[in-house]
């Protein structure tokens, strides 16, 4: 649930919006997590792969977003990323010929810089907020730094069935702190309704543009060939033959599910790599657990108080969590980069995309008199990142 959370913090969005857009995302996941495991449709145009499987919204969308919804708000985030799944749906035909541009030099330089680019909100949300009045007080850093080392400890130190859950313990914990501290205000759950159903365009009709969309172009790439390697994984643990068009149909169901969940106020929804971790931690390979999950988290995004419970969070919480989650992000592109030879082309491509990439996240100003295209390309430091890498992988040849 960190992601709508975020999303609705760079939005500037108060707790009654905040709370729906927790809702509209459990509501959207569950609905995504029975289409992956169940798979629907014609061979032709078959959405889901039919393993067991948890969708929900993805860290690659986050700092496009900030981007996106900085230019245009959280209607220009909606209408791209509806635009963004559309391209996802036309390359799930592509899958195979895809894979071959995105080699680890080019995957792990871009999820890295995901990673990077989101460290700045995060520590702003440590310090309390940006603005606010006691921004970097020694209350707010305290609260987040419990946060984060409860949730490393548990991550490294807890029970196999237990580090899974790290974020979300490391959380409570924090949420519990903060409350005989003043920091959470419950009359806001008592205020929310027990059960509502969700709105259609809750936040206005999605604004169509091509330059709303290119930014999340690395996302829905990155989403792709993360997507392909879950469903390899979920594969060879559940002892399930895969065909290209059985995974093909996977990442369609990533596609149409981020098309349908603006529609109900949700971002865009992906296949979440925990899954393939699960599930031989659990000994549990059944589809039916999977679409049970489903629709828990269906049930529970009708239960507005539910929602407004988690997004009355305080910011430090968050904070806490989120540096160590984006670090995370960044550390799991290192590891892409570790399987790679650093020769001197993929240096060079290493060190482009991510010094132009965080370039552009430092001084966005930099490439705002860019004349059309270039300007919406280079909008974002990930689509920034992600151009260059691709266009370098392509021109710089090995040396034989």
């Amino acid at each position: 649930m960190a992601v709508p959370l975020i999303i609705a913090g760079i939005a500037g969005f108060g707790v009654e919006d905040t709370a729906y857009m927790v809702s509209a995302a459990l509501l959207a996941s569950g609905i995504v997590s029975i289409i992956q495991s169940k798979g629907f449709g014609p061979k032709w145009f078959r959405v889901g792969a039919g393993l067991p499987t948890i969708m929900g919204t993805d860290f690659a969308f986050v700092a496009p977003a900030a981007s996106v919804i900085g230019a245009g708000g959280i209607t220009a985030y909606f209408g791209g990323t509806m635009l963004g799944a559309l391209l996802e749906v036309g390359l799930s035909y592509f899958v195979k010929p895809l894979l071959k541009f995105f080699p680890p030099v080019v995957t792990g330089s871009v999820i890295s810089l995901m990673g990077m680019t989101l460290m700045s909100v995060a520590m702003g949300w440590a310090g309390g907020g940006f603005g606010s009045e006691d921004f970097g007080s020694p209350m707010n850093i305290g609260i987040a730094v419990l946060v984060f080392l409860a949730i490393a400890l548990i991550n490294h130190y807890g029970p196999s069935r237990i580090a899974p859950a790290a974020v979300l313990i490391g959380a409570a914990i924090g949420y519990v702190v903060c409350i005989p501290l003043g920091l959470v205000d419950f009359g806001q759950v008592v205020a929310a309704e027990w059960f509502a159903f969700p709105q259609f365009f809750k936040f206005g009709v999605p604004a169509f543009k091509l330059e709303y969309a290119i930014p999340f172009v690395s996302g829905y790439l990155v989403t792709v060939i993360e997507t392909v390697g879950v469903m390899q994984t979920l594969g060879a643990v559940t002892e399930t033959k895969l065909s290209d068009e059985r995974i093909a149909a996977g990442v369609r169901a990533d596609g149409f599910g981020s098309f349908i969940a603006p529609f109900i106020g949700s971002g865009p929804a992906a296949t979440f790599s925990q899954n393939a971790g699960l599930i031989p931690l659990t000994r549990n390979a059944s589809r039916k657990v999977a679409i049970m999950g489903g629709i828990i988290m269906i049930v529970m995004s009708l239960f507005p108080k539910f929602a407004t419970l988690i997004s009355i969070m305080p910011l430090p919480v968050l904070g806490g969590a989120g540096i160590l989650m984006f670090g995370t992000v960044a550390a799991a592109g290192v590891q892409s980069l570790s399987r790679v030879e650093f020769n001197n082309r993929n240096m060079i491509i290493v060190a482009s995309a991510l010094g132009i990439g965080l370039g552009v996240s430092f001084v966005p100003d930099t490439v705002a008199q860019l004349p059309g295209i270039l300007s919406g390309l280079f909008s974002s430091g990930i689509s920034a990142g992600t151009i260059v890498a691709l266009v370098l992988n392509i021109i710089l040849k090995e040396k034989a």
